[in-house]
């Protein structure tokens, strides 16, 4: 039984015998991917304040430590990346502060906000205004608070890390992989495009890694909504002493979560945490977001790759290097992707666009940004055209 699935109704399908066939899977059994692809984002940390006190974890500070940014900070952000040419905005921030944060509400209060997920509404309005698609972490949510902000992101995200009861994750406020779960299943209910993925290292054992995958795998086959798994080894920070897991562990686990998912999801590997261009035989197609304004928040003792190392490694596999949106094309309706239909685009803000095809995945206000006559909405579509960017 998986720790938490019972309190949060949880309810996943996992066979022994599709557990022992993954545990048997190795790089030499799946293909690599024709082509790799990643996204161009900003990286804004809302705030730093968490619930939780997970012991691998340099994000979060503790009550009277913690920050909040401004709507004004916020801006100036997306304003960069936009100006960069990206076209994602990454809102993360420890899961939903709880009542040591005395300092947090008080400056939600003073932004006119009684909670975290409002807050986060005006900072995707910000971005969405300033020309970025909004992908929003806000760790584990329920079903209020992720209906709150999911029609202002293109996709969302949380990674579960593991199903297993790990001391890591131990304390007076222990992480749920049964909550983790739910909010994984909330965002298939809710029909949001949904990155997750699994954290290597942290006590885990090949088991649990096979049955975290077949967890995701299971309510991906409910709902179609999980757009990308992350493998992610843990590295050593200032909180985290132990081993980072090897390139062997990291290439077996890469082609475990390929054999796992079915073909339309995609398998990730972040370049500044692991060496990527050693896994992109064991099935990886994406190396994530990158940012060429912003750091690494979550790791900011690991920093991005240039955009250039990324076209190394593609070169070294032999494959192109596309850039994509942060949602994943198949969830984009296909009169969106079209880099020179002009008549996409409504003439004034209050003419709607009227579209062929409906899709369960956009809201009407993210597929209105996306077909925008502007500088964004062509940027937007000349990636879903795989056209080059300056």
């Amino acid at each position: 039984m998986i720790p938490g699935a019972a309190e949060y109704d949880v309810d996943v399908t996992i066979e022994t015998e599709d557990v022992e066939r993954l545990l048997d899977v190795g790089p030499d059994d799946v293909e690599a991917a024709e082509e790799l692809s990643f996204a161009r984002n900003v990286f804004i940390p809302l705030t730093t304040a968490c619930r939780y006190t997970c012991t691998y974890c340099t994000y979060f500070d503790p009550p009277g430590e913690a920050t909040l940014m401004s709507p004004a900070d916020i801006r100036d952000v997306c304003e960069r990346g936009a100006d960069a040419g990206c076209t994602e905005a990454l809102f993360t921030f420890g899961d939903d502060p709880d009542d040591r944060y005395d300092e947090i509400y008080d400056q939600l209060a003073e932004f006119g906000h009684d909670s975290i997920h409002e807050y986060l509404r005006e900072a995707c309005e910000i971005a969405l205004d300033a020309g970025l698609l909004p992908h929003s972490n806000p760790g584990d949510q329920t079903r209020e608070q992720m209906a709150t902000v999911a029609d202002l992101n293109a996709s969302m995200g949380v990674m579960l890390e593991t199903t297993a009861d790990v001391g890591a994750h131990a304390g007076p406020r222990t992480k749920s992989p049964g909550q983790r779960l739910h909010t994984i299943r909330t965002a298939g209910e809710l029909g949001v495009p949904f990155t997750t993925g699994i954290l290597l290292g942290i006590g885990e054992n090949w088991r649990d890694r096979a049955e975290s995958l077949l967890a995701i795998r299971d309510l991906h086959e409910r709902y179609d909504h999980v757009q990308e798994i992350i493998v992610q080894p843990v590295r050593e920070n200032e909180r985290w002493h132990g081993d980072t897991p090897g390139l062997e562990t990291l290439r077996r686990a890469t082609a475990m979560a390929r054999a796992a998912m079915p073909e339309e999801v995609s398998i990730q590997v972040p370049p500044n945490l692991a060496p990527a261009g050693e896994v992109v035989d064991c099935g990886i197609d994406d190396l994530g977001g990158v940012s060429p304004v912003t750091d690494d928040h979550v790791n900011p003792d690991y920093a991005w790759p240039a955009l250039d190392h990324l076209q190394t490694i593609a070169d070294g596999a032999g494959v192109p290097l596309l850039e994509r949106l942060p949602v994943y094309e198949r969830f984009v309706p296909a009169e969106l992707q079209t880099a020179d239909n002009e008549s996409l685009a409504p003439t004034t803000a209050e003419e709607p666009i009227q579209m062929e095809s409906q899709s369960r995945w956009l809201s009407d206000r993210i597929r209105d940004v996306i077909t925008a006559h502007d500088d964004a909405g062509h940027r937007y579509r000349r990636v879903l055209a795989n056209e080059s960017l300056e």
